[in-house]
């Protein structure tokens, strides 16, 4: 028999949200909506009378705002809540919050960057992963003393190392990343982020790692100690020039309903850099990425792929093990030193 519908309730103060959001994932028979709220309050009751297995938040309500809501949710009745917010700065930062507070996935309003049909069909794609997420899978977050590894090497190196994530990546990312060192090989980090979101999450790196972290710019320099993150709604692909590696940040259309993707960041590392590079691909809902990670490994490059019982959404890099192309399959925690002792 086919497995029951996700059951959805959307807690949104806009009205017409309410009802776009409806309408859209009404059409997919493995959705069902069986409700919505306008703040927090009439949300809560909601929950409890219509026991859904998602949550659709807004983070801007009155009364109570969502990340407070998210905070009281999260301690007496944890669930999986995706966050659905304006694209701007601000929502964006968040945003970001929100996901360290226990949200499962980000997805940015239909506006001037996503059309209602490109959300939808994303939106469709992340509750039906989160509905199969596992929130005890998820990272703790960064602890404010927590120290990163500032291993003492002189040696620096050429090698690039790439990295994908989707659904629970934010905190897996942070977990890789706060392992290396200070002088750790050229890193270029897509993250299924819409735009925006992407700032706040290189900002919050950057203020914890050994490494500068930031949102990557066209035509900006790959090298050691630096990772670049991809920015929301933008592809970013490595590309060569002579001994100097660097990123192209472009539009384009979406990969796997996705942008930035992670099949075209790997892609482009497989066709230039080759054996001189690193893959890892992280949890995450869908199959960006195991392909462009299987190219990698045929052009000699060493692929991780992270794996099941550490993952958030066995998804990607589940994918990506079908088709054998990762050299390893680790658990999050093995994955930096894993790192360390390719590259160096």
């Amino acid at each position: 028999m086919p497995n029951p519908p996700v059951k959805v309730l959307i807690v949104d103060d806009s009205a017409v949200v309410r009802r776009v959001f409806t309408e859209e994932l009404n059409r997919d028979p493995e959705i069902q909506i069986v409700g919505s709220a306008p703040d927090p309050y009439v949300a809560r009751d909601k929950i409890v009378n219509l026991q859904p297995d998602v949550l659709l938040l807004d983070i801007e309500m009155p009364r109570m705002d969502g990340i407070t809501f998210l905070r009281k949710l999260m301690h007496y009745r944890p669930m999986p809540i995706i966050i659905v917010s304006s694209l701007t700065e601000k929502g964006g930062a968040l945003a970001l919050e929100a996901i360290n507070a226990g949200a499962i996935d980000v997805l940015c309003k239909p506006g001037s960057a996503y059309s209602v049909a490109d959300m939808s069909v994303a939106l469709r794609d992340k509750i039906k992963a989160a509905a199969h997420a596992c929130l005890d899978k998820r990272p703790p977050p960064i602890k404010p003393d927590e120290q990163p590894n500032r291993l003492s090497m002189t040696k620096t190196t050429a090698k690039v190392l790439a990295i994908g994530a989707s659904t629970g990546g934010t905190q897996a990312i942070e977990k890789v990343l706060i392992r290396l060192p200070y002088n750790a090989p050229g890193t270029v980090v897509t993250q299924h982020m819409p735009e925006h979101f992407t700032t706040s999450f290189a900002e919050r790196l950057n203020s914890f790692c050994a490494m500068e972290v930031r949102e990557a710019k066209d035509n900006d320099s790959v090298i050691p100690g630096v990772a670049l993150i991809a920015p929301g709604n933008y592809h970013m692909v490595l590309r060569r020039s002579g001994a100097r590696y660097y990123v192209q940040v472009r539009t384009g259309p979406l990969v796997h309903h996705q942008r930035p993707s992670v099949e075209v960041m790997f892609k482009s590392v497989a066709k230039y850099a080759g054996a001189n590079a690193i893959g890892v691909i992280l949890t995450g809902m869908g199959r960006d990425g195991a392909i462009g990670l299987k190219t990698m490994r045929e052009a000699g490059a060493y692929t991780i792929a992270q794996d099941k019982h550490s993952c958030v959404v066995y998804g990607m890099p589940a994918e990506a093990a079908k088709i054998d192309a990762a050299c390893d399959i680790l658990p999050l925690d093995r994955i930096p030193s894993a790192i360390i002792n390719h590259a160096y």
